[in-house]
């Protein structure tokens, strides 16, 4: 089968390769997946560079977010085992962790329903607890992560801030509906919010970004509010003033999905069952911004490496509907 092959650290358009390698065989416990889409993440670029929380041997193959078919047919959705990810004609899966796609989404939908929103989903709900009414600050609001926790604070009924960088960006924030959408590049994101909130600031702020993104919170979060600590996009891990945690009663929440897997598993299967309605009734549907066969997806990957891309991008193997 033809799968893209990182034998080296480094940038992923420098160090994925497209290579002809024998298929996969599952081992106990797993399924052998013929990959239907390809959901690019931030982490398949951190994966390349070797500074991911996993470091899986070289070499390997990236994709950690997919749609595929079992063997018996049925289309699925999953989070592949490395070292056979994604970014090929067919993966690995545990046979525990994979989930039946839903049927309101096409393939490229369904393979990026998965990490964001179920992050979203245990961000918004369980760690904060988001109630109706409240409002929700989002950074990085046009891009993958940040489209999930737009749609699914509309969803629960909060008032959406989205904070973008450019027109174009801003563009996207508001055809997913925030209600209000700053572009960082050209506004004072913190005068910006509480000029839109009557001064009182947000009540939750999701945060995927990290460096001067996380002190912005700070400095515009409301009284009792919470910030979701999602990632760290910019590159840059803040150092949390725990003063001023104290002085402004807010919080800090810190929000590791992956460890929902190990920890309380039917807690995602819950998620999932709950995603899956929320897409039946068209209140939440993944912004698919690009369409990529196999053989362009370490560009695709750099392009969301670089931050240039909007929504998902989503790779084919087949090539179809591109």
């Amino acid at each position: 089968m033809q799968a893209w092959q990182v034998h080296q650290n480094g940038e992923p358009s420098a160090v994925m390769r497209l290579e002809e390698v024998d298929r996969p065989v599952p081992g106990e416990g797993q399924l052998l997946l013929k990959v239907r889409a390809a959901n690019i993440n931030f982490p398949d670029a951190l994966l390349c560079r070797g500074q991911y929380q996993v470091t899986p041997p070289l070499p390997f193959t990236p994709g950690v977010e997919i749609c595929g078919e079992t063997e018996d047919g049925r289309r699925v959705i999953a989070n592949p085992a490395l070292p056979y990810g994604g970014f090929a004609e067919y993966a690995i899966a545990d046979a525990a962790a994979v989930l039946p796609a839903p049927d309101a989404l096409d393939d490229a939908e369904a393979a990026a329903l998965h990490i964001g929103y179920q992050t979203g989903w245990f961000g918004l709900h369980r760690r904060a607890h988001l109630q109706e009414g409240e409002t929700l600050l989002v950074h990085a609001a046009a891009g993958g992560v940040g489209t999930a926790a737009v749609q699914l604070g509309k969803a629960a009924g909060a008032k959406v801030i989205g904070v973008v960088g450019g027109a174009a960006k801003a563009e996207v924030a508001r055809e997913l509906g925030c209600d209000v959408v700053i572009d960082r590049r050209t506004e004072n994101v913190i005068g910006a919010v509480k000029e839109a909130t009557g001064g009182r600031g947000a009540d939750v702020i999701y945060d995927p970004v990290g460096g001067d993104a996380y002190l912005q919170s700070t400095k515009c979060v409301a009284f009792e509010g919470r910030i979701i600590v999602v990632g760290f996009a910019s590159g840059v891990i803040p150092t949390p003033g725990l003063n001023h945690a104290l002085v402004k009663n807010y919080s800090v929440v810190g929000l590791h999905w992956g460890l929902y897997n190990a920890k309380d598993p039917q807690a995602i299967l819950r998620c999932h069952e709950e995603l899956t309605q929320l897409a039946a009734k068209g209140a939440i549907k993944p912004l698919i911004s690009e369409r990529v066969p196999l053989s362009d997806a370490a560009a695709a990957v750099q392009r969301v490496a670089d931050g240039v891309t909007t929504g998902r991008v989503a790779v084919l193997p087949e090539g179809g509907d591109v």
